[in-house]
């Protein structure tokens, strides 16, 4: 791991703008030979998408022409591999309604909405080299395109405002159509989702994940800088550029020592498109962290990838994470959706001398040392440990809903902890069935024998670090469900029919790579006897063998009891194949602790993940506290919740 930090961290710049440019090179090349006659679509091999061909080569084209954006506009128009001439052809045949190649239309799919924002802010980055030397009819035809999303109100109301926001402006730049109404809604709703501290939900559910870097600030800071968006953009400039200063002294937190982002949220098959705040905040100039910092996170991301065989040998990206793994994807995962991982490599847009290339590079917060933040918004505590890299999440108050909704635990937001380093159990068992990174009551007996409850829909009661632990609780109406026959796969939790088992208060106490996890049933529901029911507590899957990376390096997972308690017991659950880590058709295993339902009384269990975990820590109850004494001798009081 120290190598590979260290030339992550690369003190030379230009050598890693010189990598990160040669990597859009090939991934540029390599998805040529799948153009369409005319250049309008790139339908890449794999499996059709959830949309269809069309949609799957319209993305196809448009992302990656995100990505040969980002590098015109950073060699400020030098083109020696001509994509300009190559993507200015499918520009033409895109919008020609009689090539057989064409695009498909905003009034005929909604995912022509997500791409054409894409379009716009290319057109205006590369407006010298691409739209100005456009033919006069082919520029008509691209305004007459965009503009069917004037006064279109269907756009979902979360990132998607972002779509036309962007396109609106540059239609509005071209003396095309446009609503200043339309923008104003739009910016209204971007700004009901804001929560605190930088953070942004992407909607009105409690769905915090990487879209609040790689969508809720990527555009803001691209459209203020876009032809067209300075009168409207003026008013908040400063607001957003705060936000967003704010946002990533959190954000950089989350990168682990060897690069990886957190493996938690939708869309994760973008990959490196994590890396996106990152050059955000180079391009912005935010105050708050340096240059060489920014640059070291954004190029960590990518090269954590690439380290990684990602792209492939024939230099294109698949539907997974490292490898292929086709259960990562949502029901809107077609094989051109990867390339928005172009976003990951704004940071090329950004010329050679830029300060981000030109500054002393700075190591990450856990290359430097470990760290221990609270994240108030989506209720979390972070610990990152410099002895072995990796960065925990201990979530209380992200799970893509709303409070009191019984809906199903989706595992990529809903889970009790999300690392650098591990993946949530991902296979069809786990949206319905939570067990791992859990505290559930688990079903002995009649229709609910073995079945663990769900907390999707629980009350945030704090997340902040105090005396040097983190503090983070939260309280949920344990449920069990039965999922609905018809479901869309967009990420969140399954829908159906909720059956209430109990109130659930759980606290989680976090120093270095443990935390101690306490879990009370305040009441059981009517109908519920303390004997229909277990309190489990479950923790990380890890994969079995070699560490996640293949590195030898293994991960050691634990769950240990701490209190007594009656009928407690151990064990681990396996999974062949359930995470995006390791080699295809992986083990990976995960521990847990049980005891019989005592409401009223704390169940308290120690949960670890990492390399050359420490002892465990020491745990006594004292009245309405916990007194913890850690592994390096600390020993700190926390207050519990009536």
């Amino acid at each position: 791991m120290t190598s590979e930090a260290s030339a992550l961290t690369d003190s030379d710049g230009a050598a890693t703008r010189a990598r990160l440019a040669a990597l859009a090179d090939r991934m540029l090349a390599a998805v040529r030979p799948y153009a369409s006659p005319g250049h309008g679509r790139i339908t890449l091999p794999g499996p059709e998408g959830g949309y269809g061909r069309a949609v799957d080569g319209l993305e196809g084209f448009v992302r990656t022409f995100l990505l040969a954006g980002f590098r015109l506009a950073g060699e400020r128009g030098a083109d020696p591999a001509h994509l300009a001439e190559f993507y200015a052809r499918g520009l033409a045949t895109g919008v020609d309604g009689a090539a057989p190649d064409r695009w498909v239309r905003m009034s005929e799919h909604g995912q022509a909405k997500v791409e054409a924002a894409s379009l716009a802010l290319v057109l205006d980055m590369t407006r010298p080299w691409i739209w100005d030397r456009l033919d006069a009819l082919t520029q008509e035809r691209l305004v007459e395109y965009l503009a069917e999303c004037v006064g279109d109100t269907t756009y979902p109301r979360n990132n998607w405002v972002w779509f036309r926001i962007v396109v609106q402006t540059f239609l509005r730049s071209v003396g095309g159509p446009w609503s200043a109404d339309d923008v104003a809604d739009d910016l209204a709703s971007h700004d009901a989702w804001f929560h605190a501290d930088g953070w942004y939900a992407d909607g009105d559910e409690r769905a915090f994940d990487h879209y609040v870097g790689w969508a809720m600030h990527l555009y803001p800071a691209l459209w203020a800088r876009m032809q067209g968006a300075a009168d409207l953009a003026a008013p908040r400039r400063q607001k957003d550029h705060e936000r967003l200063d704010r946002f990533l002294q959190d954000a950089v937190t989350l990168v682990g020592a060897d690069g990886s982002p957190l493996l938690q949220g939708r869309s994760l098959v973008y990959r490196f498109a994590a890396a996106a705040p990152f050059w955000v905040g180079a391009l912005d100039e935010v105050p708050s962290l340096s240059p060489g910092l920014l640059r070291t996170a954004g190029a960590s991301v990518v090269e954590h990838f690439t380290a990684r065989g990602v792209p492939g040998d024939d230099g294109l990206l698949t539907t997974g994470w490292h490898g292929v793994w086709r259960p990562l994807a949502q029901l809107y995962s077609g094989t051109g959706s990867p390339y928005w991982a172009s976003k990951g490599l704004l940071g090329l847009a950004l010329p050679a001398d830029h300060p981000v290339w030109t500054a002393p590079a700075e190591p990450l917060p856990v290359q430097a040392g470990d760290v221990l933040r609270a994240v108030a918004a989506p209720g979390w505590v972070v610990s990152g440990t410099r002895s072995d890299g990796v960065v925990r999440v201990v979530n209380h108050g992200t799970d893509h809903a709303r409070v009191g909704d019984r809906t199903g635990d989706s595992p990529l937001y809903a889970r009790l902890g999300y690392s650098t380093a591990t993946s949530p159990w991902l296979d069809a068992a786990s949206w319905t069935a939570p067990a791992d990174g859990s505290v559930t009551l688990v079903g002995t007996r009649g229709e609910h024998d073995g079945e663990p409850t769900h907390r999707t829909g629980m009350t945030l009661l704090g997340a902040e670090v105090v005396d040097g632990v983190g503090v983070a609780a939260s309280r949920a109406v344990a449920h069990w469900l039965v999922p609905d026959a018809a479901q869309v796969h967009h990420g969140s939790g399954r829908h159906g029919v909720a059956t209430d088992a109990g109130t659930l208060t759980v606290v989680s106490l976090v120093r270095g790579a443990w935390e101690v996890r306490l879990a009370r049933v305040d009441a059981l529901a009517d109908g519920v006897a303390p004997t229909d029911v277990r309190l489990r507590v479950s923790g990380w899957p890890v994969v079995d063998g070699d560490g996640p990376e293949g590195d030898g390096d293994r991960l050691d997972s634990r769950v240990e009891p701490l209190t007594a308690a009656d009928g407690t017991k151990t064990g681990t659950d396996e999974r062949v194949d359930a995470v995006p880590l390791g080699t295809p058709g992986s083990v990976s295993r995960a521990p847990w602790a049980e005891t019989d339902v005592l409401p009223g009384t704390w169940f308290a269990a120690a949960v670890g993940l990492g390399r050359d975990l420490p002892a465990r820590p020491v745990l006594v109850l004292d009245g309405d506290a916990a007194v913890v004494t850690w592994p390096d001798g600390t020993t700190t009081r926390s207050a519990l919740p009536a």
